[in-house]
């Protein structure tokens, strides 16, 4: 077998077991979801070997989502580290087999809390499942390589059953992307959040014309801009604005010598849509996608202040 029909197969494999894991969601996962909504104190994600790198990775994305969530090794656990647990903390274990011993070691000190349980476990009927309130089956029948005691489809339905626990309680938590970006100050996702309008908005060399422009200087306007527009404003109050869109729906529907006989205050828009200075370049975004336009007139108690447009949100 080749390299690329390796690969193939391996795909063709994992594609498999994830389809058959959403023939496996039960009344378990909703359990489980509603228990990770209830816990007041923090989620504790806890697995061995690969299943703890799965385990790393789900107490990221939760966290990320606004679930206060840690993981914690189960060797580090039964060596000291149990009593980072609390009375009002939430337990989720990984295991394949369902018998790892670190694991096992852990149950006690989980029952004598009364933690919430909840265990996604390629063995539904293992030791670990046994003493869970949730099982989530991720169990696989055939792993994606020749040597089966390599976790490969197993580790991916792991993964894909805790991004299934967190999109579950993104829905249940009314979680929204400013609340996201509020986890994450840095890099471009933050700086959508933290950084105002008016600090990315273009303010000078603003494309402005009066109503009674031409259309010649109209065009040279728009073109010189470089923002596909033209604001219509008169003694410094803005009227209307016009787009290069609304050039090419007029001049579909009107004669070449009638079209440039026009006026700007023949082709604009009245009362364009605006935005604050002191708005979040993310409401401009989001502004912007639920309007389906390229961009916004900054106003400031009826006096314009710039343009912020898709180009200055990058």
């Amino acid at each position: 077998m080749s390299y690329q029909e390796t690969a193939k197969s391996v795909f063709e494999l994992e594609a498999k077991a994830l389809q058959q894991l959403g023939q496996k969601i039960n009344s378990h996962f909703d359990g489980a979801v509603q228990a990770i909504l209830n816990c007041s104190g923090r989620l504790v994600v806890c697995g061995m070997g690969k299943s703890g790198l799965i385990g790393k990775k789900i107490a990221a994305t939760l966290a990320s989502v606004g679930r206060p969530s840690f993981f914690l090794h189960p060797s580090e656990a039964i060596h000291g580290d149990l009593g980072m647990l609390m009375e009002n903390d939430c337990f989720l274990s990984l295991s394949n087999s369902g018998e790892t011993d670190e694991l096992l070691q852990i149950l006690p000190h989980i029952q004598a809390l009364e933690l919430p349980h909840i265990c996604i476990v390629g063995r539904p009927k293992s030791t670990l499942a046994r003493y869970a309130d949730f099982v989530l089956d991720v169990g696989v029948s055939v792993e994606a390589a020749r040597l089966q005691a390599v976790p490969l489809a197993s580790s991916l339905t792991a993964l894909a059953m805790g991004d299934a626990l967190a999109a579950a309680y993104i829905e249940a938590s009314n979680f929204q992307q400013a609340d996201f970006l509020r986890y994450h100050p840095g890099g471009n996702l933050g700086k959508r959040l933290l950084t105002k309008v008016q600090e990315a908005m273009q303010s000078e060399k603003l494309p402005l014309v009066g109503p009674n422009t031409n259309m010649q200087e109209l065009l040279l306007t728009i073109s010189a801009g470089q923002l596909g527009l033209a604001i219509v404003q008169e003694a410094g109050k803005v009227l209307g604005i016009i787009t290069d869109g609304d050039l090419r729906r007029q001049l579909s529907q009107t004669a070449n010598d009638a079209f440039f006989a026009l006026k700007a205050k023949a082709l604009m828009t009245p009362r364009p849509k605006t935005i604050s200075p002191q708005a979040s370049l993310l409401d401009a975004e989001e502004q912007m996608q639920q309007l389906r336009i390229n961009a916004l007139l900054v106003l400031e108690e009826e006096r314009l202040l710039g343009i912020i447009a898709k180009q200055h949100l990058k």
